[in-house]
């Protein structure tokens, strides 16, 4: 399983561990990511995503997961979420 937002694409990065003496070792900084079941309203069910603890305050921000999507940029969805933002826009043409 890629440790990668599924929503924002956030993955790990790298940098230095520094001790007291100034050694520097190479380390990696991972996101915090949480397996979560977000509603979504229009298709009426929740989704599960494996997204980062600041992806969750912005879908809470933008007013819930169809927000979201609706301007998140494809590129940065995982397969999974751009699979779901095309069902949503589906099931909204259909409802307008």
């Amino acid at each position: 399983m890629a440790r990668r937002c599924e929503l924002t694409g956030k993955g790990p990065m790298s940098g230095n561990n520094v001790s007291h003496a100034n050694n520097k070792t190479r380390r990696r900084f991972l996101p915090n990511l949480n397996d979560v079941t977000l509603q979504s309203e229009t298709l009426g069910r929740g989704v599960k995503l494996r997204i980062s603890a600041a992806a969750l305050r912005s879908v809470d921000h933008r007013g819930g997961l169809d927000a979201f999507l609706a301007k998140a940029k494809d590129a940065e969805l995982s397969d999974n979420a751009l699979k779901v933002k095309k069902e949503i826009q589906k099931a909204q043409a259909a409802n307008a």
